[in-house]
C-alpha cells in the first residue's frame, strides 16, 4: 500500500481507532465494578500492618435480665366526684374546710330545716288515716258490703301516703350533705347563706387513699403488660413506689396509637400527693444483656450511641447501644454477642473496622500490683 492509498484511507482508520480504545475501556471498567460494589457492601477493615493500638479490654458474659418499659405518666387520686345537693335549702353550717379528711357519711354541708319537720309529721298523720281505712273496708269486705275495686282503692291510697311519708324522711336526710366514702374534700363551691337547689353542685370529693399512676404504651410493648402484674413509679421527688396494674386499654388511642395502663398504688397514710408527674417502670419481655457503665457509650460516625468491642480476629466492632435496663450499679446493653471483649479504655482512640491490641483488664491489674509492691520493697 502506497502513501497516496493510506492518505485517502486515514481518516477511516482514525475512527477505527477510537472505537476499539473505548471497547477496551468499557470492558476494564465492567471488570473492576463488582470488585468495587463488594467494596462498599462490607465494612471497610485496615489492612494489618502489624502496629495495634493497645485498648483495655473486658471480657464478659451477656446475663438474663427482664427488659423495663419505662413511660412518662402523671399521678391522680382513685376517685374524684362532683357532689350535688338532692334537696332545696339554704347552707347553714359546713362540716368541714378545704384539704381536710373525713370519714364516710361525714358531714360536709348542712341546709336549713324550713318545714321539712311538719311535712314528715303530716305524712305521718295520713299514713295512719288511710291504715284505718284500709283495715275498715277489708272487715266489710268479709261482710261483702264494700266490692273488691273499694278495697284496692283503700290499699293504694295506703300505699300512696307511705311514699309520701319515705320522701319526707329522705327530704330532711338530704338536709345534710355527706362525704359518699373516706377521702379528702378538695374544693367546696358554697358558703353559709347560699341558698341551692336540687341539683347545685356542693362540692368536689377526693379517695387519696389510693393514687392512680396513669400513662401510655406503645404498641410495641403493649403486649408484654398485662393486668394484676406488679410494677413501680418513680415520681417527681425521686421516690419509688410498688402498686398493681389494675388496667389495660384493650384499644389503642387513634391519635397516638398507644395504650393507656394504670398503676394503682396504696395511699392509706395519704403520704403520696396526686397531680404530680410520674415515670412507670414496667417488666416487660426476658432477654440477654450486658452490665457496663454508662461511661463506656460512644459515638460511631453516624452519631449512633453505642458499645465497641473486638473480636477474634482483633478487629474493632460497633454495636448500637439497645438499652434494656437502667439500675444505679450500671446499664444492661442487649444487641451484643453473648460473649464479648468490650472495650473500656481506649475506645476513642480506635475505629469501627480497624485492628487493635486487647490488653484484658485483669493483666492491667497484676502490672499494677506487681509496680506497688516494687515501690513498697524499696
Amino acid at each position: 500500500m502506497n502513501l497516496e492509498s493510506l492518505s485517502q484511507h486515514r481518516s477511516w482508520i482514525v475512527s477505527g481507532g477510537i472505537v476499539i480504545a473505548i471497547v477496551l475501556w468499557l470492558a476494564t471498567g465492567s471488570a473492576e465494578k463488582p470488585a468495587s460494589t463488594a467494596t462498599e457492601s462490607s465494612p471497610t477493615v485496615a489492612p494489618d500492618n502489624g502496629e495495634r493500638f493497645a485498648v483495655r479490654i473486658r471480657n464478659q458474659v451477656a446475663e438474663e435480665v427482664v427488659r423495663t418499659i419505662s413511660v412518662n405518666g402523671s399521678t391522680a387520686p382513685a376517685r374524684i366526684v362532683e357532689i350535688n345537693a338532692e334537696t332545696d335549702g339554704r347552707v347553714v353550717d359546713t362540716g368541714i374546710e378545704r384539704g381536710e379528711r373525713v370519714s364516710e357519711g361525714g358531714i360536709i354541708v348542712r341546709l336549713d330545716e324550713r318545714d321539712r319537720e311538719a311535712r314528715l309529721a303530716q305524712a305521718k298523720a295520713t299514713v295512719k288515716q288511710r291504715e284505718v281505712e284500709f283495715a275498715a273496708r277489708e272487715r266489710l269486705k268479709s261482710e261483702s258490703y264494700v266490692s273488691e275495686a273499694q278495697l284496692q282503692e283503700a290499699a293504694a291510697l295506703l300505699e300512696a301516703a307511705k311514699a309520701e311519708l319515705r320522701r319526707a324522711e329522705l327530704d330532711i336526710d338530704y338536709m345534710y350533705v355527706r362525704a359518699p366514702f373516706d377521702g379528702a374534700l378538695q374544693e367546696r363551691h358554697v358558703e353559709v347563706g347560699d341558698f341551692v337547689k336540687q341539683g347545685d353542685p356542693i362540692a368536689t370529693y377526693v379517695d387519696d387513699r389510693a393514687i392512680i399512676v396513669t400513662a401510655s404504651v406503645s404498641e410495641f410493648d403493649a403486649k408484654f403488660v398485662e393486668r394484676g402484674e406488679e410494677a413501680e413509679a418513680r415520681l417527681a421527688t425521686g421516690e419509688l413506689v410498688e402498686g398493681i396494674i389494675r388496667y389495660v386499654a384493650p384499644v389503642a388511642d387513634t391519635a397516638t396509637r398507644t395504650f393507656t395502663v394504670e398503676l394503682v398504688v396504696d395511699n392509706s397514710d395519704g403520704a403520696l400527693r396526686a397531680g404530680m408527674t410520674a415515670e412507670l417502670l414496667i417488666p416487660g419481655e426476658r432477654i440477654f444483656a450486658h452490665k457496663i457503665s454508662p461511661s463506656l457509650l460512644t459515638l460511631d460516625d453516624q452519631g449512633n450511641v453505642g458499645v465497641k468491642i473486638i473480636n477474634d480476629e482483633g478487629v474493632v466492632e460497633f454495636y448500637e447501644a439497645d438499652i434494656a435496663l437502667a439500675t444505679n450499679e450500671g446499664v444492661y446493653v442487649a444487641g451484643l454477642p453473648a460473649a464479648a471483649n468490650i472495650i473500656t479504655v481506649g475506645q476513642g482512640f480506635v475505629s469501627e473496622g480497624s485492628y487493635a491490641r486487647g490488653v484484658p483488664e485483669s493483666e492491667v491489674d497484676r502490672a499494677v500490683a506487681i509496680k506497688s509492691e516494687e515501690r513498697s520493697e524499696r
